[in-house]
């Protein structure tokens, strides 16, 4: 199939195009570049802009008639600053949003895959989700990924009593780390605030790094993370694909009614702890890190792991890749994506 990715240059969107392409399947990359990495864009079909841009993505369809599902990346995603700047983040992430879905609306557009987030989720006590458990946003960044959920949902069952064609499915990313195995994309920010990150800018810098937040009720007192390869999540990316249809008929059989949107978690399924995640970094660390406590950052919370039964079930989507694989990919894409520049 052909896809439209938006957001198709940033770490995930990028490594599922690369999933795409191994898949058979043929990504058409829209991205503003205001995140995401040009390189990553090369060899593919790219369109520079903005996804709130409808004549721009009316046009990529008039140039593609064939696009058959549209997944969508396009988002900021770094938490202090949507606590900063959440203008910023209701702007970019929720009216851009819609004013994609309303063009695939008139275009007849009938499958969008939208990248949502488990940090939608309050911690419960046992730190297991379904995607049925409570939802406690902590920061605007959250708070515009449940929100996009609620607007894509509302719009698919409008779409529905219509007769339209739009249905939607929004998977939950838990912690996503790692690069692609065959270091075609990875992380790529200067100053990243996801964990992975800074470990390895600590272990290719300063050898110093502060684990925030340590007054947790968790096992070891640090925020406990389902930590996905991203690889795998790639994968689920490919698999909600090629099962959207199947997948609509697998969830209308177990919830007994018709439902024109669905929302599926993506992760290992098992809980680690920042400081164990960290541990297991440094057993494999080409230099020594000092590991210092620091506060809580804003918009974090205890954290939950995944309950990924309804991506087996509905997706037949299980992860394949070990935690300590993806911090191997992620030191050998720091070291090859350094040495480019």
């Amino acid at each position: 199939m052909k896809v439209l990715v938006t957001g198709g240059a940033g770490y995930i969107g990028s490594t599922t195009c690369s999933a795409l392409e191994d898949a058979g399947h043929t990504p058409i990359v829209l991205d503003s570049l205001v995140m995401g990495a040009r390189e990553f864009t090369q060899g593919r079909t790219f369109y520079e802009g903005d996804v709130a841009d409808s004549a721009l993505v009316r046009r990529i369809f008039a140039e593609h008639p064939d696009i058959a599902a549209t997944l969508h990346f396009a988002a900021r995603m770094v938490v202090p600053e949507s606590v900063a700047q959440p203008g910023l983040y209701y702007r970019e992430n929720v009216l851009a949003s819609l004013s994609l879905f309303e063009t695939l609306l008139e275009l007849g557009q009938s499958r969008v895959i939208f990248s949502s987030s488990a940090s939608v989720y309050a911690s419960p006590p046992d730190y297991r989700v379904t995607e049925n458990s409570p939802q406690a946003p902590m920061s605007p960044y959250a708070r515009t990924k449940q929100m996009v959920e609620d607007i894509l949902a509302d719009l698919c069952t409008a779409a529905a009593q219509a007769g339209q064609p739009l249905r939607g499915i929004a998977l939950r990313y838990f912690n996503p780390v790692g690069a692609d195995p065959q270091g075609r994309s990875g992380p790529y920010l200067d100053d990243p605030s996801h964990l992975l990150g800074r470990l390895v800018s600590a272990a290719r810098g300063s050898g110093e790094f502060a684990i925030t937040g340590t007054d947790y009720p968790t096992r070891d007192g640090t925020g406990l993370r389902d930590y996905i390869h991203v690889w795998d999540l790639a994968q689920a990316h490919v698999a909600a694909l090629e099962n959207f249809d199947q997948a609509f008929v697998r969830a209308q059989e177990e919830l007994g009614a018709e439902v024109h949107s669905l929302i599926i978690n993506v992760g290992t399924g098992n809980g680690v702890t920042v400081r164990e995640l960290v541990d297991a970094f440094t057993r494999i660390s080409p230099q020594p890190l000092k590991v210092n406590e620091a506060p809580r950052r804003p918009g974090d919370n205890a954290g939950a792991y995944a309950d990924i039964g309804r991506a087996q079930r509905w997706l037949g989507w299980s992860p394949q890749r070990s935690t300590d694989d993806a911090l191997q990919t992620a030191l050998d894409w720091a070291e090859h994506w350094n040495s480019r520049r």
